[in-house]
């Protein structure tokens, strides 16, 4: 059975009226998984962070002009409990809690943890969704086949997503950290990758985000690895990378999306490791959920 987090200590800190399972159009997931970093620790207690920066975020939007989560409901799901799975096993269960939200018509939304727990959303977004492509905003491609011993890295997400997903209906965004044999792969399988330094130098034209955007499909499933960010304004992650992307690069392509008509079926949010002392950054990812929650439901949702 599925449980929520109860009234006040959920999303946005809102009442049950609007945050019952059955009621609410929206549910989110928790997934605090962290088996696989490589560098920098405490991906699990991003979602936990997220959830409670959220209490200081305006239920008011004022490029929409609505109160979204007293329209539509935010349901806040208990955390994953994963004891001791790992691998598949942990994904898993994530899938299954994912499939079962959306087998009843929820918007699912998914916080990591490290960014190995996407692929398990982005599968069973794919069932339901089999045009669907998908947007990744991250630092690093994600493609290495293994890492330090592992095909469940978090530095191999994509690579498993590309073993069941087509190729050409992946794009990528921000990325500026990567082997030679994930910039083959890239080049190979004829994925669409914005460098960040091609967006720098201008590769992609002035307007690279229409460009970006022309290259998905109707239907986008999103999964943002926070170090997409540039770590000024995100250096509480296990990777940061410099060179990245603004805030503001990313609701642009968000706005695109909407003015190509285009619609957001799901997303996750990864890679958030909380650091004492620095708020800011919880309240950055919890921003970013909210807003691309009104940016999906601003297309005939």
């Amino acid at each position: 059975m599925i449980k929520t987090i109860k009234e006040f200590e959920n999303f946005l800190s809102i009442e049950d009226k609007y945050s019952n399972l059955i009621d609410s159009t929206i549910a989110i997931v928790q997934a605090p998984y962290e088996h696989t970093v490589s560098y920098g620790e405490g991906a699990m207690l991003g979602p936990k962070a997220i959830i409670e920066a959220s209490w200081q975020v305006e239920f008011y939007d004022e490029e929409f002009d609505r109160e979204l989560c007293f329209e539509k409901g935010i349901a806040t799901i208990e955390p994953i409990e994963f004891g001791d799975k790992i691998d598949a096993d942990a994904l898993q269960l994530i899938y299954q809690q994912v499939s079962d939200l959306l087998n009843s018509n929820k918007f699912v939304v998914t916080l990591g943890g490290e960014h190995t727990i996407s692929t398990a959303p982005i599968q069973a977004h794919y069932v339901k969704y089999p045009d669907m492509s998908i947007l990744q905003f991250d630092a690093h491609s994600d493609l290495r086949d293994t890492y330090q011993d592992s095909k469940y890295s978090h530095a191999s997400i994509m690579a498993r997503v590309c073993e069941f997903f087509p190729t050409n209906k992946i794009t990528q965004v921000g990325i500026r950290a990567q082997c030679i044999e994930e910039s083959k792969f890239i080049k190979e399988h004829q994925i669409n990758t914005f460098y960040a330094s091609g967006i720098r130098i201008g590769k992609y034209g002035q307007n690279w985000i229409k460009e970006l955007v022309n290259t998905l499909g109707s239907e986008i499933y999103i999964t943002f690895d926070v170090d997409a960010f540039d770590p000024s304004i995100m250096p509480t992650t296990g990777t940061p990378e410099p060179d990245g992307l603004s805030y503001r690069n990313a609701l642009e392509i968000f706005r695109e999306i909407c003015n190509q008509g285009k619609k957001i079926i799901g997303f996750d949010v990864v890679e958030l490791a909380p650091i004492e002392g620095i708020n800011h950054t919880n309240l950055t990812c919890a921003r970013l959920v909210y807003k691309m929650l009104n940016y999906a439901f601003s297309i005939n949702k």
